[in-house]
């Protein structure tokens, strides 16, 4: 079962805090990595409401190597990771339209 490890996520995040408030600034290749990083993000967040369905779906026919907290805990995991790229994206529009709003 291929679940989004909580705990590695907040490294990451911890590990990208600190790279991003170093005083230097890498300009090359800096695009392609947040893209690939991007993509890779969508696809953990997919992984995870695919997990979550398949759960849900083994319970509803009566598997019994799956328990009802393990499949709450599943959709629960993936509400949050949804909600948390639906506002990454939200943020990443946002500073689209103030850039756009820019006066030249």
């Amino acid at each position: 079962m291929s679940e989004m490890n909580v705990n590695q996520v907040l490294a990451q995040m911890r590990a990208m805090s600190l790279e991003a408030g170093s005083a230097k600034v890498q300009e090359t290749g800096g695009g392609a990595d947040f893209a690939a990083m991007l993509k890779q993000s969508i696809g953990a967040v997919n992984d995870t409401q695919q997990t979550a369905g398949k759960m849900a779906e083994a319970f509803e026919q009566g598997d019994t190597n799956v328990s009802l907290a393990e499949v709450m805990v599943a959709s629960q995991k993936a509400s949050v990771s949804f909600q948390a790229m639906l506002q990454v994206r939200n943020k990443l529009v946002e500073a689209y339209q103030d850039v756009m709003n820019m006066p030249m």
